[in-house]
């Protein structure tokens, strides 16, 4: 293993945050190699290319067989007897907890056993998943029961836990469920790098960024932009208070204060805390604690960015709100290179896998976001929540 090139493709790839880490392994080894990125988003692609020189292919995952994906990766000299690393992000709007209350059947939802089936025809060395928490809830255990049956049947380990990004440098209280899969390795979750309590903090983050006025560009990076707010969302942030003030009652709209779940709306980060979960919607303040700690405007692209784990060069590309979108849909890069990093240590047994022994079996909640959200500011620590 040790003298050979460990491939790697990405499904679901977005604008390349889980592929980050594994480029960035690349350039360190020469290594690695990317044999296939796949994404329906064609702005997300545009993305992938200006920042990784590798043009993905734009097609629907759902509807392709591992046939002709194989045709596909071999156009970048994909190599069969080669080790191959097989990443996959299905789209997770289906089973956010936004949607706990949506009765409706949402096709994306198939997408996590569509993409079992695809890594098992591709004989993969080792298989990475990440997804919102609520993929384990009660309401969705039947799309994690497939994929992992697949797996079952094709002779793969799985190890599955719902981890906190902040414990692994990224500036953000983002939990997600993590999913490693192998039949030849020990599929084991990377060791934390920050403990509860010393985590990057928005200030370390965004801090030195100069101050921006709504709607202005910065010199030097175009990325450093907000959106050109209304008067009215201005005059609302001017009376919240600076570092992680919350909207004061009877401030903007009336129906805010009738509804507990808007407690966050117009809020500011606070500087010394991990940001809150960057999400798609992050550049509107009315959609969440999403003002600048202490400017009156929400984040700039930027910002947003670089709470995400992006690096201060990456560069977006499509229309302004499309920016965001891919950021608050990517896997935080600061976080694939901490896990790239411990697969392919276990995949040339340069890294000894841990035994973690706390474990909860999936499906014990209808929601499981609800119940981070009630213990994540109590000293939650990644891992309570796994599958052995």
């Amino acid at each position: 293993m040790r003298s050979k090139k460990i491939q790697f493709v990405d499904f679901f790839a977005g604008c390349g945050g889980m592929s980050y880490g594994f480029h960035q392994a690349g350039m360190l080894t020469g290594k690695m190699k990317n044999v296939g990125a796949f994404d329906f988003d064609k702005n997300a692609n545009l993305t992938f290319n200006k920042n990784f020189g590798f043009a993905p292919t734009e097609i629907d995952i759902g509807n392709s067989s591992v046939r002709e994906i194989k045709i596909l990766m071999k156009k970048n000299d994909y190599d069969e007897k080669l080790p191959l690393i097989v990443i996959g992000c299905a789209p997770c709007q289906g089973f956010s907890s936004h949607r706990k209350k949506d009765s409706r059947l949402d096709k994306r939802n198939s997408l996590v056993g569509k993409f079992a089936e695809i890594a098992v025809g591709l004989n993969a060395d080792f298989i990475v998943m990440e997804n919102v928490p609520d993929l384990l809830a009660k309401k969705h255990q039947h799309h994690f029961d497939e994929f992992r049956s697949i797996l079952d049947k094709n002779g793969y380990k799985l190890s599955v836990k719902i981890l906190n990004m902040s414990e692994y440098g990224v500036p953000q209280a983002r939990f997600r469920t993590v999913a490693l899969a192998s039949k030849n390795y020990f599929p084991s979750m990377p060791p934390f790098i920050n403990k509860v309590g010393q985590q990057y903090t928005v200030r370390d983050a965004i801090g030195h960024l100069p101050n921006l006025k709504v709607g202005q560009i910065t010199l030097g990076d175009s990325m450093h932009i907000t959106s050109r707010h209304r008067p009215e969302t201005i005059e609302i942030l001017k009376k919240v208070p600076i570092n992680g003030g919350s909207r004061p009652a009877g401030v903007g709209p009336l129906c805010l204060d009738r509804v507990a779940g808007f407690y966050d709306v117009y809020g500011r980060l606070a500087w010394d805390k991990p940001s809150i979960t960057i999400t798609a919607r992050c550049r509107t303040p009315s959609c969440g604690r999403f003002a600048h700690p202490d400017q009156n405007r929400g984040l700039s692209v930027r910002e947003a960015a670089l709470l995400q784990g992006f690096p201060p060069d990456f560069v977006f590309e499509g229309p302004f709100d499309d920016k965001y979108k891919q950021i608050g849909n990517a896997v935080p890069p600061l976080f694939s290179k901490v896990l790239a990093r411990h697969v392919i240590g276990l995949m040339v047994g340069k890294v000894k896998p841990l035994v973690d022994e706390s474990c909860l079996d999936y499906g014990t909640f209808d929601s499981y976001s609800s119940i981070i959200a009630h213990v994540k500011n109590r000293g939650f620590k990644s891992g309570l929540l796994s599958i052995p």
